[in-house]
């Protein structure tokens, strides 16, 4: 592995039908308009409830990209 510098930046995303989905909506986002995407961490999980039932999970990520 060769040596890189990462920038990190924190994303919220959102999904109304589960957590891996929320992670996708955040990631496919932010590589519209970030280049070098390169991982990322689940850093927060939670959600928004109504009536008793889970409407949408939130997902809080740390994405590295790669600095050029």
């Amino acid at each position: 592995m060769s040596e890189h510098t990462y920038k990190v930046v924190e994303l919220v995303g959102s999904s109304q039908t589960s957590i891996e989905k929320a992670i996708e909506n955040a990631v496919s986002r932010a590589s519209k308009t970030l280049k070098n995407l390169d991982w990322f961490e689940v850093v927060e999980t939670r959600g928004h409830l109504q009536d008793g039932k889970v409407a949408h999970y939130q997902v809080k990520l740390k994405v590295g990209f790669r600095l050029e």
